[in-house]
């Protein structure tokens, strides 16, 4: 791992294996876009004045809230002028969580679980809160210097990080967080329709007469709560998966057609447009 950053990155990609810690404070100026990551995203608010939106839902950001994205969602911070925006950022691999879990103790499991049974956002009890505020403190000083045997010492408090957020998700109640929660039921139902159907033909007519809506009308309601066109999500949702299913083994032919892309040229340009690389390249450079 690398030591601290401190200074804001733009890229969306980790240059080390396993994780990456940062401690950010910036002025609120900037504007970041819909992303998501092929790593898990560990995001803890510490002050500013933020509303985060993860696949339809926005969430007003409380100092000490945590917020748990999963590779596969797409998300954004609304940032509002007013107060220095702090919060500490951690990218975890997959297949470090997955490579260190045992029998009864997957570490996913905080953001593996059914997106329409869960929140992204965790506020543990004050109890939970101090314990993870600690094991922070001694995962940040390890980061920051080179003693003797600190490369352990961050692998062991990081992992300490995890099964604490496990039980805190474990823990979790949502009535105490659901009123800083803003979404929309039709809007969340459709997404979660869309993302377990990545493989179907998915058109607008079917979807707005399966749910009741006029087109007009659920074309509106998605933009507002997704910002995007229900087109361009399904498109984007499409190629990370197919983005996944490459880095697990998957033919580009194959990826193509379990996505939903019924145009193979189609999808060669789309991956390549998105993600600057022919599909067939990054399947061969990233295969596990």
């Amino acid at each position: 791992m690398q030591s601290l950053k401190q200074t804001f990155t733009t890229r969306q990609y980790m240059v080390t294996p396993d994780f990456e810690y940062f401690h950010y404070t910036d002025e609120p100026t900037m504007e970041v876009e819909y992303h998501n990551h092929d790593f898990y995203e560990i995001y803890i608010y510490l002050s500013g004045k933020v509303s985060y939106i993860i696949e339809g839902k926005s969430y007003k950001l409380k100092p000490g809230d945590i917020l748990l994205v999963h590779s596969r969602e797409l998300h954004k911070p609304v940032i509002e002028a007013g107060e220095p925006y702090q919060r500490i950022v951690l990218w975890v691999n997959p297949d470090f969580l997955r490579n260190q879990s045992i029998e009864g103790a997957n570490l996913s499991m905080c953001f593996d679980v059914d997106f329409s049974k869960r929140h992204n956002l965790l506020r543990p009890n004050s109890e939970m809160s101090a314990s993870i505020k600690s094991i922070l403190n001694r995962f940040e000083r390890a980061c920051t210097n080179s003693a003797f045997g600190n490369t352990l010492l961050r692998n062991a408090y990081l992992l300490e990080l995890i099964v604490y957020l496990n039980r805190a998700v474990l823990e979790a109640y949502e009535d105490d967080i659901t009123i800083d929660i803003e979404f929309n039921e039709k809007i969340n139902s459709i997404i979660k329709y869309i993302n377990e159907n990545l493989c179907e033909e998915l058109l607008l007519d079917s979807i707005s007469a399966r749910f009741f809506m006029s087109k007009y009308h659920l074309l509106r309601e998605f933009k507002k709560h997704t910002g995007f066109t229900i087109h361009k999500y399904i498109c984007q949702k499409r190629l990370i998966a197919a983005k996944s299913m490459l880095k697990e083994g998957c033919s580009v032919t194959e990826a193509c057609s379990k996505c939903g892309f019924n145009d193979y040229s189609n999808f060669i340009r789309s991956f390549k447009n998105t993600y600057g690389i022919p599909p067939r390249r990054y399947m061969i450079s990233n295969r596990h």
